[in-house]
């Protein structure tokens, strides 16, 4: 693909333009090791890496065009230097531009919050294709074009990966696309040069804060979603979580809400849970639904919300409703041969913690025992780890901390913080083990029929990542090896 120079020009804000203006641009990147002949390089000057330093490197290979902040000490006659104020947000647009603004030829729905990121996007996407409609996901589990699965490396991918994916599901006829917006997401901007037909809030609670340093820095990462999304474009929030209100405080969308505790434009109320489904009634409407817990029906109310909002016939989405399955990884259910019951569930910070363990009693009463596998991730916000413990410890009957992804951390370190968190009596209820299939299969033994073993933290992740290498490892596996010794 080629494209004119001149077409970009008037889509970012220039600072000044230096060199000859009428180059052809053979492709745009902003990884230095891919620049090719006549490249356009966007010098973006990232979290991690300033790639400012790099301009030298791409010339000798062949770029063309150069977008940066800072002009290099050496000017090279044969390159046009397009100097604007934020790299990173010109980047986002000239994403846009070289893929054709693929999100104006789709509708484009993003969904943010803490958690259920992941289960209302990827039922959103699973809905449309129950209803006969193609559609495209974008989610930390993975990404979907149409039905070609491509392996996620990050929540948001960045805005060149973004906008192609973008530009295939359109030309692969999907109508729509859905996809996670995550808070780094948003202050790196790499949703900038993206048009939304809608966005859904879900919920607000501790998380990300070794990024964001501070809970109102997080929710003001949030808020810069909505904020940036047009007239014509609806935000459906959560009414029950007191951050939802300010996230729509300046958007020029129209708002809407969804609860299950007031007053609202979609209503739910649960009439009766089981571990291996639920009664819904939304909107005066009463369906069986594959899913548990009180964090479900927000998220599936969210579901039904945001497809209204984009003109589908309310029958058939609660007919599709009713056929759609749990989410790899969240809330997972497997039966024992034993009679226990184990949840496999992502649940990483304490407010998902709460939410699954608080459904699983809702379950089960007093008729069984809750044995919960637990840890933290090294390398991320060590608040939340006593914090985690300790929640854990109230809502079960017995506790084993152990090693999720420790990363560059000693896994004793994490567990010694997260001990931290707990009182004389709630250790006593708490066991460690570092080794977590030695872990999982530790709960499975003490289990009795009736019980159920939640193992939290993973969820859909297939890996454990240590010193930097990440070894297989997968939840469900582990179980599943567990229950075909107990035949």
């Amino acid at each position: 693909m080629e494209k004119d120079l001149t077409g970009l020009l008037v889509t970012i804000p220039i600072i000044k333009t230096i060199g000859a203006n009428n180059k052809v641009v053979t492709d745009v990147v902003c990884d230095s090791r891919k620049v090719s002949v006549g490249s356009l390089f966007v010098a973006v000057n990232g979290v991690n890496v300033d790639a400012h330093r790099f301009i030298p490197d791409v010339i000798a290979k062949g770029a063309g065009v150069i977008v940066c902040e800072v002009l290099p000490d050496k000017i090279d006659d044969s390159v046009c230097y397009i100097v604007v104020k934020d790299s990173t947000i010109a980047l986002a647009h000239i994403a846009a531009w070289w893929y054709n603004y693929p999100s104006t030829r789709l509708k484009l729905v993003g969904v943010t919050g803490t958690n259920g990121k992941t289960t209302t996007a990827t039922l959103l996407y699973e809905l449309m294709q129950l209803m006969g409609e193609k559609a495209g996901l974008l989610s930390t589990v993975c990404n979907i074009i149409d039905k070609t699965v491509i392996p996620a490396e990050q929540t948001t991918p960045d805005p060149l990966s973004l906008c192609r994916m973008l530009n295939e599901m359109v030309e692969a006829g999907c109508k729509y696309a859905f996809m996670e917006v995550s808070s780094h997401a948003c202050t790196q901007h790499r949703i900038d040069g993206l048009t939304f037909s809608g966005a859904v809030f879900t919920n607000l609670t501790r998380d990300h804060l070794d990024y964001h340093k501070t809970v109102m820095n997080y929710m003001n990462a949030k808020k810069m979603f909505f904020d940036l999304l047009p007239k014509s474009a609806f935000a459906l929030i959560n009414a029950d979580d007191k951050a939802g209100s300010y996230m729509i405080q300046n958007t020029a969308a129209r708002k809407l809400t969804y609860s299950l505790q007031s007053m609202a434009y979609y209503k739910c109320k649960i009439l009766e849970s089981r571990l291996n489904g639920t009664s819904l009634r939304i909107n005066g409407h009463d369906i069986e639904v594959m899913f548990t817990g009180r964090f479900n029906a927000y998220n599936l109310l969210a579901v039904y919300g945001a497809a209204m909002q984009l003109g589908c016939d309310s029958h058939d989405v609660l007919v599709a409703m009713t056929q759609l399955v749990p989410v790899a990884g969240r809330f997972q259910t497997l039966v024992s041969p034993r009679g226990y019951t184990a949840i496999v569930d992502y649940a990483h910070t304490p407010d998902a913690l709460i939410n699954v363990l608080d459904s699983i009693k809702d379950v089960i009463g007093k008729s069984g025992n809750i044995i919960t596998v637990v840890g933290a991730g090294g390398n991320r916000d060590k608040g939340k780890r006593p914090i985690m413990a300790r929640e854990a410890a109230l809502r079960s009957d017995k506790v084993v901390l152990t090693s999720d992804n420790p990363r560059d951390e000693e896994p004793e370190d994490i567990l010694h913080d997260m001990e931290e968190g707990l009182d004389s009596e709630l250790k006593q209820r708490t066991l460690k083990i570092t080794d977590r299939k030695d872990a999982i299969r530790t709960a499975t033994i003490l289990a009795k029929n009736g019980d159920v073993v939640l193992v939290a933290g993973k969820g859909h992740e297939d890996y454990q990542e240590i010193k930097g290498v990440k070894h297989h490892f997968d939840d469900k596996e582990v179980l599943t090896d567990i229950f075909n010794n107990e035949r």
